[in-house]
This record gives structure tokens, sequence and C-alpha cells, in this order.
């Protein structure tokens, strides 16, 4: 089956759509502004029979979002890099109210500088609030993932919001071949939304936000909130089960690629993961066993299938597109402690942090991270948190620092 040309953003917007849902509360904000412009389109010319509202602002878009929600109405929005901050507050609300709703989040990294671009740094700062989180490689997982999010936010086991995330730029505005899965389809793998204790109703109240004295219900209601997000783990092997058989495309909480007899691992996320395999092709051709792990649920962390995904290795790199000032990449801290107690652990962990801002990986410095990582490896001693930088990008940056501090010498 030939698909549609389409971008990550019209992928998510035909998520939506074939999500059949209710409600679109929406804010423009670069790069996602084409998901809900291609959605307020629909909806107006009746193409969706959802109710689109433009609101004032990313936090009052989420409110609405998790109100919605609550009432029992199918939920879908969108946003990037400050607008999902602007909302964070509300997504604590949201995921302790337990309605199951789907956030599309089109990366873009955090100012200061500011900057279109994208990387990681935006998602992962909301990685503790209680939304679950699918991250996608491609434009068609982008489609896919929203349609698999709905399934396992709705059901009775989990009831959390998700966050489906896609890189800005570099898939947001590509265009990919895309199979739009035929709707009576879709229908059987994600039923109407019924939910049993959500829907306000005169004759049966009920509250959803709650004020509590002291520690023991808050504690409870938290660790209930962990619990439905571990059973996600479970939900997601039976929803991907069921839309392979119905599609005929796979999907797993992490995907492995060439791992078979790999001595060592790269370990990434999101669209760059293809130019990772890439690398990993050259580096085979050239008979060195790499291989490289996908990480493609961030929440719940799959910490079993990564552990036995990377047992064994000689060694192991992580390529984090975000930094954690004063501390490093932020995936390297989890792929990290859930290694720890393996009795079969690699010799070596090594950190690398590229594509901040949107900038390129480039195949030499992929090249670079395979042969610094097979180093370390025999060395058993890991290395890193090491910055990518090209020694004609380094010069360009001490250049630059010399000319600001010149300009703040003559000011």
């Amino acid at each position: 089956m030939e698909g549609e040309m389409m971008t990550g953003n019209l992928a998510a917007a035909w998520g939506a759509r074939l999500a059949g849902v209710d409600y679109v509360p929406a804010f423009p904000i670069t790069p996602q502004t084409e998901i809900v412009e291609a959605l307020a389109k629909w909806c107006e010319n009746g193409a969706m029979a959802a109710r689109f509202v433009t609101m004032d602002s990313e936090h009052s878009m989420m409110t609405a979002a998790g109100a919605a929600a609550a009432t029992g109405a199918r939920v879908f929005t969108a946003t990037s890099s400050q607008g999902l901050l602007y909302a964070i507050e509300v997504l604590y609300s949201i995921s302790g109210w337990r309605v199951p709703l789907v956030l599309v989040n089109v990366s873009r990294a955090l100012a200061a500088p500011i900057t279109l671009e994208p990387d990681h740094n935006d998602v992962l700062a909301s990685r503790d609030c209680g939304f679950l989180q699918i991250h996608a490689e491609t434009c068609q997982e982008v489609l896919d993932s929203i349609l698999m999010a709905y399934r396992i936010a709705e059901d009775e086991r989990v009831m959390l919001p998700v966050i489906v995330n896609l890189d800005g730029f570099y898939l947001s505005f590509t265009r990919e071949p895309v199979i739009i899965p035929d709707p009576e389809q879709v229908k059987l793998f994600l039923p109407p939304f019924r939910p049993a204790h959500l829907g306000f109703k005169a004759s049966a109240p009920h509250a959803l936000g709650v004020a509590v004295l002291g520690g023991t219900p808050y504690s409870y209601f938290r660790h209930q909130m962990h619990l439905a997000a571990m059973n996600a783990l479970d939900v997601h092997r039976e929803a991907a089960a069921a839309f392979e058989q119905l599609f005929g495309r796979p999907y797993d909480v992490v995907e492995g690629y060439r791992l078979e007899d790999a001595e060592d691992v790269l370990v990434m996320t999101n669209a760059f993961a293809s130019k990772g395999k890439g690398a990993v092709d050259v580096a085979r051709a050239e008979g060195k066993r790499v291989g490289l792990l996908r990480l493609r649920m961030i929440r719940p962390w799959p910490a079993d299938a990564i552990c036995h995904a990377l047992q064994g290795r000689r060694a192991v790199a992580v390529l984090d597109q975000n930094l954690s000032p004063g501390q490093g990449g932020i995936l390297f801290q989890e792929i990290a402690a859930c290694l720890y107690h393996e009795a079969l652990r690699p010799r070596a962990l090594c950190s690398f942090i590229g594509g901040l801002g949107g900038k390129n990986i480039s195949e030499g410095e992929l090249r670079a991270i395979f042969e610094q990582t097979a180093e370390a490896g025999i060395r058993g001693k890991g290395i890193g948190p090491v910055l990518l930088y090209t020694e004609a990008e380094h010069r360009e940056m001490v250049q630059l620092q010399v000319l600001a501090a010149g300009s703040r010498a003559e000011s």
C-alpha cells in the first residue's frame, strides 16, 4: 500500500481526525501551528465533527483540555517549547484528575538564547508531571502513536494523559510517505470513549480536585498514579499487538536495530535515530559490531526492556539531545540508573550530547562516537559527557566568545 506524502504536523492532525476527537482547544506556536491549522480547517468544513476553540494561552488551553476530558469528551491538543512550559502547572493537575487526553509536543529548544530549532529539553522537563510519553521517529509513527496513545490512555488500568513527541522542523515540516489507516479499521482498534468514572452528571456528582490536609491521602493518590503509569507497559504491549494485527506495523516500547551480535550499542530517540541507524550501517560495512537502541516510550520508563537489550554489551553510548546544566544528559542518567544492578551490565557507559537547538549531528561525529565508545569498552571506563562539536565549529565558538568579550569591554 502506497502512502501519501505529508509532514509530521499533518500526520499528527490526521491522527486526531481518525481518533474521532470531540474537542480541540488550541493556541498557535512554532513549529506546531500547522497541526491546529489543519484541524481548524477540517472542523470548519465539516470533515471533522469536533469542536475547535482558540484559547488565549497554552495555560488556558490545557485547563480547557483537562476540564473537557473530565466530562467524558475525547480531547486533543498540541504545543511546543515555551508553550509546554507555560502549561506545565496544569499538566500536573490533569494527570492528578486521571483524565485521559493526548497532547502532541513538537519539540523545540528553550530560551535563552531563543531559537525555533529542536531539541528535547522541553518535553523532558515534563517527564515527572504524570503524563505518559511516546517519542516518534517518523511521520508514520506520529500518526500511529496518537491512535495507540488514546487506546492506552483510556484503558481503565491507566486513565492517564499522554504526550506524543516529534522533533520540530526535522519531522514537523519534513514530508514522508504516510499510510492513512482505514477509518472503519480505526474504529475496531479505538472504540468510542465511554469512561465509567468520568462525565459530570447532576444525578451523580463527584469531585476531581480534592484538597487534603496531611500527607497520607496525597501519598496514596500519587502512588496510584505511579501504579497506573506502570500498568501502561502491559497495556502498550496489548495495544501494539492489536495494532499490528489490524494495520501490519509493529511497535514496542524500545526498538532495537542490528543488536543481535552488537558489542557496542548507541542509544538514541526521536528523528535523529534515523541518522544513527545510517551510521550503524556504515560501521557494520567496515566490520564493526555495533547496533542502536531507540527509546520510544520514555514514561513509564521501560527499564526491563532497556536492560534486556543492553546487558552483556561491551559498551553503551547514550546520545542525548538535551542538557541538564551541571549534570549532563538526562537520558544517560536514567540509562545508568537502570543498568546499575545488572550483573551483566556493560563495561563502559559513555555520555554524548548533540543536536542542541537543532544542530546537525554529522556522519563524522557519529563515527567518532562509535570509535570512542569502543575504546572505552576496551579500557572498561566510561567517558562523558562529551558535547559534540567539530574543530571548525569549536574555532567559530571561540571567535564568537572573543568578540563578545570585546563588546563587553567596549561598553
